[in-house]
């Protein structure tokens, strides 16, 4: 993205939400701040002397306002920061921020939860850094996203942009995006500051790692958050990662995507206290070291042809020979998990660069290069078959994982306004081609 482009998507935002549009009038007063997107910004630490189990799923413990950034530029836009309390993957209170952006377009009535794709083991990557104006290549990502955040504005969304890792970047747990999605909605909805409350109606929208979070949001939200899911009118996604353990064996050895198991591996390790070192083979634990703080942008062709074999000690060959492991994906499995009970749209690419090898031998199926789409169309199968009759599923049978994208993101968009404009929603049910089993792993014995 050059500087001349880097202007415009600025003059794009600053159009949408003009100056002051994030008031800072509340019962607390919010500081107005450059955040210092490191480690040692105070704001992302929990400092009060009450646990915090002794907060509500989603009350804000700190606010703050700030100019929206873009690659490190500061626009006239207001973002407020929000850092409230939430749950982790294993169900302990945890602190996590998120950000809201006012569109001057909008009055408060409807907002886009957008779950960022950054995918990293480093916390600072996070949308909340990149907003306060932190540039770094693992942070990319997020500040790319400013791209599919403005048109959103400028149709009068308001939006909610939560760290979908939390602060420990625990990547790929699943249930830990959701909880800290849906917390973020909550924490929104009760600072007075952003305008929104619990009367907004709110589409979920997210693609590849924000796909994750969208999903196991709109899975656990009846449970979870009723009353947010009563605010949902449905949620949009793309890219989709349904059984970890599925897609840890088709990007086995590839040259690109492969670079998700070492990210996969660490980051179920940090969600759930795993110690995986004494399976680890030498070069896997120099791949650990290497990549404990590494993003997505790291991991992409880092390691050619890399394979979970080479990753472990020869008698963990097989993943499901580690107890703790199995144990662990099981739990990351969508397939496992309730279904929605509001509409949903599914994109997924299907022309990925590893077709027919993994199809043939192991007979799980072909995918976009990283996500398998005959998971995503069991899933989507499952929901149809459990209850909800409003899922649209789309296969892209000539697009990747990044070329789906593109021609996903405005589709969605067209079905978020669909469902806001409270029109009926299509459904696939009955057209779906069948998928895989998504019945959980079983541990095997190591040899």
């Amino acid at each position: 993205m050059n500087w001349r482009t880097t202007a415009l998507l600025c003059a794009v935002i600053a159009t949408a939400v003009p100056v002051g549009t994030a008031s800072t009038a509340s019962a607390a007063p919010a500081v107005v701040a450059r955040a210092s997107a490191t480690a040692a910004d105070p704001f992302y630490r929990y400092d009060g002397s009450k646990p915090l189990s002794a907060y509500q799923p989603g009350d804000v413990l700190k606010r703050r306002t700030l100019d929206y950034h873009v690659l490190g530029i500061p626009t006239p836009v207001k973002a407020v920061q929000l850092l409230y309390r939430t749950t982790d993957a294993q169900g302990r209170p945890s602190a996590n921020v998120t950000t809201v952006v006012r569109s001057h377009h909008g009055d408060g009535s409807k907002a886009v939860s957008y779950q960022s794709f950054y995918d990293s083991l480093d916390p600072e990557h996070g949308p909340s850094r990149a907003i306060a104006g932190d540039v770094s290549l693992g942070g990319v990502i997020a500040n790319a996203e400013s791209v599919i955040l403005a048109p959103l504005l400028f149709k009068g969304y308001d939006l909610v942009i939560p760290d979908t890792e939390g602060q420990n970047a625990d990547f790929a747990a699943g249930p830990e995006y959701g909880t800290n999605t849906l917390d973020s909605i909550r924490a929104a909805t009760r600072a007075e500051e952003t305008g929104l409350h619990a009367g907004t109606r709110f589409g979920l929208f997210g693609y590849s790692g924000g796909a994750i979070a969208t999903n196991w949001a709109s899975a656990l939200a009846p449970a979870y958050a009723p009353e947010v899911n009563r605010q949902l009118v449905g949620f949009a996604e793309g890219g989709l990662l349904v059984a970890p353990a599925h897609n840890l064996k088709y990007v086995d050895g590839a040259l690109a995507w492969n670079g998700v198991i070492p990210m996969a591996l660490i980051g179920v390790a940090r969600s759930y206290d795993i110690d995986l070192t004494p399976y680890l083979s030498a070069k896997g634990r120099a791949i650990f070291e290497d990549l404990e703080r590494g993003s997505i942008v790291d991991a992409l062709g880092r390691h050619p042809g890399l394979t979970w074999k080479d990753m472990t000690r020869p008698e963990y060959g097989d993943p499901n020979s580690i107890p703790a492991f199995v144990e662990a994906v099981n739990k990351l499995n969508l397939g496992q998990a309730a279904t929605p009970t509001v509409p949903g749209f599914i994109g997924q690419g299907n022309a990925g660069l590893l077709e027919g090898t993994f199809s043939n031998v192991r007979g799980i199926g072909t995918g976009d290069g990283v996500m398998v789409a005959g998971d995503v169309r069991t899933l989507a199968r499952r929901y149809c078959a459990t209850g909800n009759s409003s899922i649209a599923y789309e296969q892209y049978n000539l697009l990747s994982h990044v070329g789906a994208m593109p021609y996903w993101a405005p589709r969605a968009v067209a079905w978020l306004d669909d469902r806001f404009a409270g029109r009926p929603a299509p459904s696939s049910c009955g057209r779906i081609p069948a998928g895989n089993s998504l019945e959980p792993e079983k541990p095997t014995t190591a040899r």
